[in-house]
């Protein structure tokens, strides 16, 4: 299991748009991904969980994942927070 904390920086946090490009992202990889967001852990591959869980800007989300492929989930993960979610 790895796991890193990031800042959500992009203004609008997990709206539709990036939530679902996240979503889509994170699914190729064979491991569990999830977001720690206020002491609740949130499926990183589901859309509606990840909408659900109203993910904002500056909001701190601890991403965590476990199994095949983990550490270069995470990169991923937190690459594409870190960066704004493409927005």
């Amino acid at each position: 299991m790895v796991s890193k904390k990031v800042t959500v920086v992009n203004a609008m946090g997990f709206h539709m748009r990036p939530a679902t490009s996240f979503a889509g992202a994170m699914g190729k990889y064979p491991c569990d991904i999830k977001l720690r967001v206020g002491g609740k852990d949130v499926n990183a591959k589901s859309l509606m969980n990840i909408i659900a869980a109203c993910i904002k800007c500056g909001t701190e989300v601890e991403v965590i994942c476990d199994g095949e492929r983990e550490a270069e989930a995470l990169a991923e993960a937190t690459g594409m927070i870190e960066s704004g979610l493409g927005e």
